[in-house]
């Protein structure tokens, strides 16, 4: 299975956090950047190819991959127009990459240590959401009717629940969603989210919820996200 991490965008509600670094370059309180979090995670669950949208200090992400590269191999995918258009447009750029099973992850969402491992064994399409953790006002929220993910956005709050942006996706559901982003940027739909292209396609993609409880799983988008990340992985939580 190959891992598609997208990390293109420049974090500008980071404050002065991502003035001299990219947002998945910002450190965590358990030592680790965002990124260099994730890597292990998929290195530990055995995720050997990562394709990677990059455009804000490409540079500094990709020395960051350096020291995984005996285990994983890397490509990188440049969005040159990342002021202006949103991460859909990086997975267009991607596209050519992007054949077979994808686990498909922002690159500023922090995850407990066993979701990876486990959102990976399963045999369909899903994305992670919670029943437990409440709904976010400003992250994605998922839809579901009859077991099955119908809606996913940032202003669904009537029926929905907590969901966060990492997907395990089979090929014949991720081939379908990739056409659909395909039409989106060819028609110059470049600045929105690319779960725009795939409400419009789940009558016919079987994206499954995957409820990870209260277990971490959020994007870090501000510094109070940071501190509330922080505050979870503190070696004091569970004392």
């Amino acid at each position: 299975m190959k891992a598609l991490i997208l990390n293109s965008g420049v974090g500008c509600r980071m404050s002065d956090l991502t003035e001299d670094s990219p947002k998945c370059l910002v450190d965590l309180v358990s030592g680790e950047s965002i990124l260099s979090r994730q890597l292990r995670q998929l290195q530990s669950a055995g995720v050997s190819e990562i394709i990677m949208t990059t455009g804000y200090m490409a540079e500094n992400v990709e020395n960051t991959c350096a020291p995984f590269a005996g285990d994983m191999r890397f490509s990188f995918v440049e969005n040159p127009d990342y002021r202006v258009t949103n991460y859909i447009y990086s997975i267009y750029l991607a596209r050519e990459r992007l054949s077979g099973e994808i686990l498909m992850l922002h690159g500023d969402l922090v995850l407990d240590d066993r979701i990876i491992n486990d959102i990976t064994a399963k045999p369909h399409s899903c994305m992670t959401v919670s029943h437990t953790r409440p709904l976010p006002e400003k992250d994605f929220k998922a839809v579901i009717k009859d077991g099955k993910i119908i809606s996913v956005g940032v202003h669904n709050f009537d029926n929905s629940i907590y969901a966060q942006p990492l997907y395990r996706l089979r090929q014949s559901d991720w081939e379908i969603w990739l056409a659909g982003i395909e039409r989106f940027c060819e028609k110059g739909n470049t600045g929105c989210y690319a779960e725009d292209a795939l409400n419009e396609l789940t009558d016919e993609i079987k994206l499954y919820p995957y409820d990870i409880g209260m277990r971490l799983c959020m994007e870090v988008d501000t510094p109070d996200d940071l501190n509330a990340v922080n505050a979870e992985l503190s070696p004091t939580q569970n004392l």
